[in-house]
């Protein structure tokens, strides 16, 4: 675990720092939360968290546009009285651009880091959710976030490099043409994107939000790691069979092997 100083001097946390500054937050302690795909800080004492973009700013030249619909859809969902970690209210939330750093603000809420939801417990989350992000009136990408710069960005051979891009172009087109429903989605529906705190489960990290079947966040669920994902398939009011999962699963599956072999380059020893 880094120290607050070695924290500090890390250009991410010093442009976050004197942004928060600005803002009147005074002195602060750097607490590191999680380093993998964004840097997510917390600003102790301070009941704030600083998110900046690290990984996804170098496959999303446009990240500051997925900031701002997670703070524009978390503000909504908290309006709306849904369990989501509030963006800020000590400062504007963002995003804000400094030193080449992109970043928003968050309240941060103490948590259970290490909570194992039960299959059942977070089919109901989810099953929760989507009426809720269904009314969302903002605007949303008709497409799942698997960015062009994403696949240039991944270590492969050129062989496979051009399987995936196939790959991925079929899987798009089917989406585009599907006669699926489309609605508001989280984007990335596992259970490390739910916080544990005093007052029960709180969903965080709507980066990835888009407009498209439930199916996709259904084969989120379905491919974490965290619980048993077939349970909780089962668990989830009205749920297709994994196999009728069809094109959005297929779809996720690409997009997760993309970010695992980015992530093993970028972070070799974790």
């Amino acid at each position: 675990m880094p120290t607050a100083t070695s924290l500090r001097n890390r250009s991410e946390v010093r442009a976050a720092c004197a942004v928060a500054a600005e803002f009147g937050l005074g002195q602060v302690k750097p607490v590191l939360l999680r380093d993998r795909a964004n840097l997510l800080v917390h600003l102790s004492p301070a009941p704030v968290v600083v998110r900046v973009a690290t990984v996804t700013a170098s496959v999303r030249p446009g990240v500051s546009a997925n900031l701002a619909r997670d703070v524009a859809l978390a503000t909504f969902l908290a309006e709306s009285g849904a369990p989501a970690v509030p963006p800020s209210d000590l400062l504007p939330p963002g995003p804000h651009e400094r030193d080449g750093h992109t970043m928003t603000f968050w309240r941060y809420l103490e948590h259970e880091p290490d909570h194992q939801f039960a299959p059942a417990e977070f089919a109901a989350l989810l099953a929760d959710l989507h009426p809720v992000l269904a009314r969302y009136p903002g605007e949303l990408p008709s497409a799942p976030p698997i960015e062009p710069p994403l696949l240039a960005a991944v270590p492969a051979t050129p062989e496979r490099r051009a399987e995936l891009v196939a790959e991925v172009g079929e899987v798009l087109a089917a989406l585009r043409t599907g006669e699926l429903p489309v609605q508001p989605l989280h984007g990335d529906a596992h259970p490390g994107n739910v916080l544990w705190t005093r007052d029960g489960p709180v969903w965080n990290d709507f980066e990835d939000a888009w407009c498209g079947p439930v199916a996709w966040d259904l084969a989120c669920m379905l491919g974490s790691g965290r619980l048993d994902g077939r349970a909780a398939l089962a668990a989830y009011p009205g749920a297709p069979s994994e196999s009728d999962l069809g094109v959005p699963l297929r779809a996720r599956q690409l997009q997760a092997e993309l970010w695992t072999l980015l992530m093993a380059e970028r972070f070799p020893a974790a």
